[in-house]
């Protein structure tokens, strides 16, 4: 795993998110070339599959309890 993998792994979901923001703005810049946006675009990409990953393992944590007050898994 590079290390910018880990480094995207070791953030919140809050801070991926403002860096996918920061992003975005970059990519609107008149003075972003295509390759520049290209690079950017990739970035977000790999930003969000991180969230994705994220938000997966939470939601597989989460526990309903049903009638009887049994736990069973979403």
């Amino acid at each position: 795993m590079e290390e910018k993998d880990l480094n995207l792994k070791e953030q919140s979901v809050e801070e991926l998110f403002e860096g996918m923001d920061g992003l975005l703005k970059q990519m609107e810049e008149q003075d972003t070339s295509l390759e520049e946006t290209f690079i950017l675009y990739n970035k977000g990409m790999e930003m969000l599959k991180v969230c994705n990953e994220k938000i997966d393992a939470v939601e597989k944590k989460i526990l309903i309890l049903d009638e009887n007050g049994e736990k069973h898994e979403f």
